[in-house]
């Protein structure tokens, strides 16, 4: 799989982990060159509490692109660190 924001290659795995419909990226798939953080941070009542990145390429900046948990529930252990996207980078095999 691959997550592409504004034409650059941003990760890249064979596998990720999908859940409620999002891939989530190992974080050694992720090229943090494209990543800064974001002072953003949002609840899930399963999985924890999330933490933003920023996402940058050939010049653009999308906010709050992407998210992780860098802390998670138990149940949701499985996606620790691991890094989401919303709709505006794209996720393709």
């Amino acid at each position: 799989m691959k997550a592409i924001f504004n034409g650059v290659v941003i990760a890249e795995s064979p596998t990720t982990v999908i859940v409620e419909g999002n891939h989530y990226f190992p974080p050694n798939a992720v090229k943090m060159e494209h990543f800064t953080e974001s002072s953003r941070h949002t609840v899930c009542p399963w999985k924890g509490t999330a933490s933003y990145y920023n996402v940058v390429a050939n010049g653009e900046t999308s906010e709050n692109a992407a998210w992780y948990y860098p802390d998670t529930s138990e149940r949701a252990a499985h996606i620790k660190g691991h890094v989401a996207f919303y709709p505006v980078v794209q996720v393709v095999k």
